[in-house]
């Protein structure tokens, strides 16, 4: 069943991110906590934007996907860089050298400002776990979100991916996004508008 996000969803979110953060595998030990990539690429969202968050639940209540991000990639980086990262900072070990790498990225939100990005100012992140993955339900997580971005007046998305999850990309051009040419070594970039999906 895919519903709205809820609060009590939140250690799902964090649990979700870790286990499929390794381009769609599990990225478990790889930091000093487990939660600190769902601090930079999930959970964020949900706290500024829970009315774009949506989750698959497995029939019991408890959430095996999501699909979250924000209609305003702008006020959002804004948002983030002066209230979401000074709440933050502080849960990353400065002298663990496995933070170093997403604290760099933690502390750059401007990253995510890109001239390319403006025709598309939404942007997503969706994460199933793997037993759920391939039944088609990551489409009707993305149909749900693009049905709120629409409601919203927002006719444009984008997205970022590690360029070796092909299996990712794959699944995004089945839906309908197109490249994004940007120069970055690590990452591929697609968009859409947000037109209902054929």
């Amino acid at each position: 069943m895919i519903r709205a996000y809820q609060p009590s969803d939140l250690d799902a979110i964090y649990d979700i991110c870790v286990r499929t953060a390794a381009s769609g595998g599990d990225a478990r030990g790889r930091h000093s906590s487990d939660r600190l990539l769902g601090d930079v690429w999930a959970v964020p969202y949900v706290i500024r934007e829970p009315e774009h968050a949506h989750v698959l639940d497995d029939g019991t209540g408890a959430a095996v996907g999501y699909i979250l991000g924000t209609a305003d990639t702008p006020a959002f980086v804004e948002w983030y860089r002066s209230e979401w990262l000074p709440a933050t900072v502080d849960r990353f070990a400065a002298d663990d050298p496995r933070d170093t790498g997403l604290l760099a990225v933690h502390r750059d939100p401007d990253r995510m400002l890109r001239p390319e990005f403006a025709p598309y100012p939404a942007h997503l992140h969706i994460d199933l776990l793997p037993e759920w993955q391939g039944r088609g339900l990551g489409r009707g997580l993305m149909a749900a979100f693009l049905d709120g971005l629409r409601a919203a007046g927002v006719t444009g998305v984008h997205l970022g991916m590690a360029a070796e999850n092909h299996g990712a990309y794959a699944f995004y051009r089945r839906l309908g996004f197109e490249d994004l040419e940007i120069a970055d070594p690590g990452a591929r970039f697609v968009a859409r508008d947000t037109s209902p999906l054929s």
